[in-house]
């Protein structure tokens, strides 16, 4: 079986907090064998590289989401910047825009989505990037900050003609639970006109639950019917969807590569 990388997983959130454990096992033993875990305000990155000194498959991020925009402080980027230089820290995240949750204060989002993309410039860390309603004004303040930055858009559902604004730009996209539900016309469409070197999968657990378990809390265990519904429509094998996205995400996270055919 090839082992998998779930490349966006909040494992911190407290709806785990009472059988994290079984989780993670249960996750394992489906062939998720590395996770990556994205922390989204000041107050989780305690939690998410706990977590990570405490189950060795998960690798942590640090970043200032901007649903939670009006908890973040001047203060908190600050720290954020020391916090980044752990030696256990992959990536710069979860940041970005939304544009889908309202009364949100869009200029504080626009400007700590910029200080970010100056953080991942300076440290040379790759971004994880929530561009929800918001995809042309993520594409746009990358592109303003005129440096060079690698990253991943999580959860991409924008078009295929942004998707590849965003690709030029150096950034993957990964693609989770809503990839499996049968409305998701465009999306397919899109993820079947999408070279595999820029593809990753994800599970946003406990968020976005696959089909098959709609309305349920989500888990990493399901990366599995992610990847099976990928292989689907672009009609080539699990396997190597497992692969390319596996190779995607220890070239952008620099994690260690998984073995092809693990146990």
């Amino acid at each position: 079986m090839i082992g998998l990388i779930d490349t966006h997983i909040h494992f911190d959130d407290d709806r785990f907090d009472h059988d994290r454990e079984s989780v993670y096992n249960k996750a394992i033993s489906a062939g998720v064998k590395a996770m990556v875990i994205p922390a989204t305000t000041q107050n989780r990155w305690d939690k998410v590289f706990s977590l990570a000194a405490q189950y060795k498959a998960i690798y942590p991020t640090a970043g200032l989401h901007p649903a939670y925009i009006a908890e973040h402080t001047d203060e908190h980027l600050s720290l954020l910047e020391s916090q980044l230089q752990h030696p256990d820290c992959v990536a710069i995240g979860e940041c970005g825009l939304d544009g889908f949750i309202k009364g949100l204060d869009y200029n504080k989002q626009q400007s700590f989505f910029s200080a970010q993309i100056n953080l991942a410039a300076e440290l040379q860390l790759p971004l994880i990037i929530h561009a929800r309603n918001a995809v042309q004004d993520v594409t746009q303040a990358l592109k303003s900050a005129g440096k060079h930055t690698t990253g991943v858009i999580h959860s991409y559902n924008g078009s295929l003609q942004q998707a590849q604004l965003l690709i030029d730009l150096g950034f993957r996209l990964s693609f989770g639970g809503a990839v499996t539900y049968d409305r998701a016309t465009r999306l397919k469409s899109t993820i079947q006109a999408l070279p595999l070197e820029s593809i990753m999968v994800e599970t946003d657990a406990p968020d976005q639950p696959v089909q098959s378990h709609g309305g349920e809390r989500n888990e990493p265990a399901c990366l599995t019917e992610v990847v099976a519904t990928i292989a689907e429509i672009k009609n080539i094998s699990a396997e190597e969807v497992a692969i390319a996205s596996n190779s995607n995400a220890c070239h952008l996270f620099n994690l260690p590569h998984l073995p092809e055919a693990a146990n």
